[in-house]
C-alpha cells in the first residue's frame, strides 16, 4: 500500500496558473532587488574592513584591551561580510534561476530556484538559531558573573 501511494506522488505534477505565476515573478523581481542591496552592503562591509586597517595602522600603539583590539575590527567586519554573503548569494541564485525558470517555462530551474530558496531560509533559520543561543549564553553569563560580585 505504501508504495503504491509513494508511486502517486512521484508522478505528481503541479501546474500554476497566470495568478500563481504573477506572484512567483513579483517575488523574483523583489528578491533581486534584496540580493543586489547584499550584494552592495558585503561590498561595504569589506571597504570597511580595508578603512579600518589603514585607519588602525595610523593609531599609535595603546597599552591595554585597546591595543589588542586594533587587528581584530577589521577581521571581524571580513567575516561578518562572509557571512553575510552566503544568504545574499542564495537569494540571487533563487531570483535569478525563478526568473528565467518563468520565462522558459523551465520545471528544472524553478526546481533549483526553490533549491536555491530553502537554502537561504535554512542558513537564516541557522544564524537565528546561533544568535537567541549566543544571547541566551550571554544572559547565563550575566547571571553568574553578577551573582559572583555579590
Amino acid at each position: 500500500m505504501e508504495n503504491e501511494n509513494q508511486s502517486q506522488f512521484d508522478s505528481f505534477e503541479l501546474h500554476l496558473n497566470q495568478t500563481a505565476l504573477d506572484y512567483l515573478r513579483e517575488s523574483a523581481k523583489w528578491s533581486m532587488f534584496l540580493a543586489i542591496l547584499g550584494f552592495v552592503g558585503v561590498g561595504f562591509l569589506a571597504l570597511m574592513a580595508i578603512i579600518m586597517t589603514s585607519v588602525m595602522s595610523a593609531m599609535p600603539d595603546t597599552p591595554g584591551p585597546f591595543g589588542a583590539v586594533k587587528g581584530i575590527i577589521s577581521i571581524f567586519y571580513l567575516v561578518i561580510a562572509l557571512i553575510y554573503l552566503f544568504p545574499v548569494y542564495y537569494l540571487y541564485r533563487y531570483a535569478s534561476n525563478a526568473k528565467k525558470a518563468i520565462y522558459a517555462k523551465d520545471s528544472a530551474l524553478l526546481t533549483d530556484a526553490f533549491g536555491a530558496l530553502k537554502s537561504h531560509h535554512k542558513f537564516l533559520g541557522i544564524a537565528a538559531i546561533i544568535i537567541i543561543s549566543l544571547y541566551i549564553l550571554a544572559a547565563i553569563v550575566m547571571v553568574i558573573g553578577f551573582s559572583a560580585m555579590r
